[in-house]
């Protein structure tokens, strides 16, 4: 079995600027840290819940109906992507990576949903950002911040 890679996309804000959530792969700063030195259980349950989280924001916001094409997008952009994991990762690692040179989201096989079809795309990668940073920050929070302090 081949061992599990890191979700980074190059956008690290954890070692560079401090962040407690990564601007990029959002995994926490200590994930960042000690990723090589997790197992493949540890790896794994980072990806879930990063799996989650941006499946939780990106689905109420975008409609992937296109996988090949979104694949076609990600690779022609040469943005990694991990395919045991949603395709709305995927889909969060090219708006991370390339959302400024994408003209139509339908040419990636995504259309936005409701009034976030009339969001220039830069202000709707925004607003995903924001959302999954709140929600990846809280989960912090919640889960992590209190175990340290319990």
């Amino acid at each position: 079995m081949a061992s599990i890679k890191t979700p980074c996309l190059g956008i690290c804000s954890t070692t560079s600027l401090g962040d407690v959530v990564c601007r990029g792969c959002k995994r926490y700063s200590v994930e960042v840290i000690n990723w090589n030195g997790y197992d493949d259980a540890a790896k794994s349950a980072v990806l879930s819940r990063i799996e989650r989280l941006n499946t939780q924001i990106l689905e109420g916001k975008l409609r992937i109906f296109s996988v090949p094409s979104l694949k076609a997008g990600l690779d022609r952009y040469q943005v990694p992507y991990d395919e045991s994991l949603s395709p709305y990762c995927w889909l969060h690692n090219l708006l991370k990576k390339a959302h400024s040179r994408i003209g139509s989201l339908e040419e990636y096989g995504v259309y936005a949903l409701g009034s976030f079809a009339e969001m220039p795309l830069a202000e709707l990668c925004e607003l995903i950002e924001n959302d999954l940073l709140v929600l990846s920050e809280a989960h912090h929070a919640r889960y992590v911040s209190a175990n340290k302090a319990g």
